[in-house]
């Protein structure tokens, strides 16, 4: 398997469901957090994302953000989900994966990264052994080396069959 390849590509965070998780035998997630749960920059609260979330943890699925956005924002969003996470985390270093997963206190193969960038969230938990998730991206917003990596993406996913445009 490809280091880019994930496993599964999905429209949209909410696609993931207790029933979903259960399916690939998953019990945790570690969940970017700009343009998969929250537009990039955006700090406007998503009642949707966090009804999202609560369920997931009501299911018993455990939780993790795992973000390269700055500390303080990471923070803001820790703190809005009610789940644990950092940010900085300077992802796709799988250090930065396992640290995760020794806070979920689960085993590589039990747990899904779910994020919107290749390079980042999939190469990132592949190395680690995860479940990697792609999600589209949310907004288009992004920074200029985002926006690079975005046309590199397109051309990596089309190889895999599939055709996502912006």
């Amino acid at each position: 398997m490809s280091l880019l390849r994930p496993r599964d590509v999905l429209d949209h965070v909410h696609d993931i469901t207790p029933e979903f998780l259960a399916g690939r035998g998953l019990r945790g997630l570690l969940l970017d957090l700009d343009n998969t749960l929250i537009p990039y920059g955006s700090y406007e609260e998503r009642a949707d994302v966090m009804g999202w979330a609560a369920e997931l943890r009501r299911a018993g699925i455990r939780l993790y953000l795992l973000s390269n956005a700055t500390g303080q924002r990471a923070r803001f969003w820790v703190e809005k989900l009610g789940f644990e996470g950092v940010g900085m985390a300077g992802k796709p270093n799988p250090r930065a994966f396992r640290r995760a997963l020794e806070h979920l206190g689960l085993p590589a193969r039990q747990v899904g990264m779910v994020g919107d960038q290749l390079f980042t969230d999939v190469l990132g938990g592949n190395l680690a052994g995860m479940h990697t998730i792609l999600v589209r991206p949310l907004a288009v917003n992004a920074l200029p080396h985002t926006r690079v990596a975005r046309r590199l993406e397109r051309a990596v996913l089309k190889r895999y069959g599939h055709e996502w445009r912006p």
